[in-house]
């Protein structure tokens, strides 16, 4: 059975990887100057934000019942820290996507969006080290199931 810990892990990984592409993406698109590496980064930014969205939702199901005890302060850090990934991703994609349907190039407008991706992927991979640290350090969603070592019988 797919539990939220369990759909939140399977979920969390594309954004990840779409919000890295398209910013790797567009480091390629400023040095290049060619216009498919800034088209494939604002694509790979609006998939990524709306896997962003999922991951969030995701998330939120995934820490219900985990508020108290050890896990509430490194549980507390990473949801904020999401919180703070999500507004970034959502205000870096209606930046560009501003910026591509009204086709505006100032220069300056060009490296503060590139400002805020790069902000934005700073946060992308604090959220993605809480979130680590949640899992591996503390064990947060981890379901240990063990041989059941009472039964002693030999063939």
């Amino acid at each position: 059975m797919i539990t939220a810990p369990h759909l939140h892990a399977m979920v969390i990984h594309f954004p990840i990887a779409l919000l890295m592409a398209g910013f790797l993406s567009e480091l390629v698109a400023l040095i290049s100057k060619k216009q498919f590496f800034r088209n494939a980064s604002f694509y790979l930014l609006i998939l990524g934000t709306l896997g962003a969205i999922a991951a969030y939702v995701s998330g939120s199901y995934a820490g219900d019942g985990m508020t108290d005890g050890l896990l509430q302060k490194p549980l507390g850090m990473h949801e904020e820290a999401a919180l703070v990934t999500l507004w970034l991703a959502i205000i870096t994609a209606l930046t560009r996507g501003a910026m591509y349907f009204f086709n505006y190039q100032k220069a300056w407008a060009k490296w503060a969006s590139f400002l805020f991706y790069a902000i934005l992927i700073g946060a992308v991979a604090r959220t993605g080290y809480l979130g680590g640290e949640l899992v591996f350090k503390h064990g947060a969603g981890i379901e240990l199931v063990l041989p059941d070592f009472s039964d002693q019988s030999t063939e």
